[in-house]
């Protein structure tokens, strides 16, 4: 007999359907803000700066939707990213997730309100 043992090889376990478009709309959603962000900022150029259309002026609520709409994409695709990698916390990710973006948007609006006041 041989006195080497053998290492039993752990197989990947099974990937849902449910995992895969739970996954795929986190990352659908960062893809939004992210094209939300393009958006503002391209109807920014094209509304104020080529056309000369309307005057913008850099208020709280611009900073405010810049803000929230980048770092919300940013988190949205580091979550899809997380949990890609690690499916076995899954629902300890989105709990974070969501307990982060709520007090991040509190944050925010209580940041712009003082700014505002």
């Amino acid at each position: 007999m041989s006195k080497i043992k053998k290492k039993r090889i752990v197989s990947p376990s099974a990937i849902s359907v449910l995992d895969i478009k739970f996954e795929k709309i986190i990352q659908f959603s960062g893809w939004l803000f992210l094209l939300g962000l393009v958006g503002f900022f391209g109807a920014w150029l094209l509304l104020d700066t080529i056309l000369e259309i309307f005057n913008f002026e850099l208020e709280s609520w611009t900073f405010a939707v810049i803000i929230f709409t980048g770092t919300n994409s940013a988190i949205s695709f580091g979550l899809a990213t997380k949990l890609k990698n690690n499916r076995d916390k899954k629902r300890q990710y989105f709990l974070d997730w969501l307990v982060g973006e709520f007090l991040f948007c509190m944050l925010a609006i209580f940041t712009i309100s003082v700014y505002i006041w």
